[in-house]
């Protein structure tokens, strides 16, 4: 096996270790975050009925007029806040943080800071 395999594998561990504490109900849908090398997305999933809520990612045009490099913080923090800006439009004012097997640092961390400065607790 690779190492990019191997690391993949990690992951996918990660995952599931996390997924299995971390669930979305109605009052308090998951918001779950994935990062590949040139975009960030994020969704908040609400886990009982299996659907899809909302999301925005670095490729819808709200959020891709806004930065210069899709694959960095900069870009990280407009997704944050444009999904807390849907969220609370959409009536969600709180959510359950899922990192979806990444450390929590870098691209993810300032995603979720820049969600919760625009409104949305977790």
């Amino acid at each position: 096996m690779n190492a990019s395999a191997e690391r993949r594998q990690a992951r996918v561990k990660r995952q599931t270790r996390v997924r299995q504490k971390v669930r979305g109900t109605e009052e308090r849908p998951r918001l779950c975050v994935f990062r590949s090398a040139k975009h960030m997305y994020a969704q908040i999933i609400e886990d009982s009925s299996g659907k899809t809520l909302l999301s925005v990612s670095t490729v819808c045009k709200e959020v891709a007029g806004d930065v210069k490099y899709p694959g960095n913080i900069e870009a990280a923090k407009a997704v944050g806040t444009a999904i807390a800006k849907k969220a609370l439009d959409n009536k969600i004012k709180q959510v359950v943080f899922d990192r979806n097997g990444f450390l929590y640092h870098g691209r993810v961390k300032a995603l979720a800071d820049a969600a919760r400065e625009a409104g949305l607790s977790f």
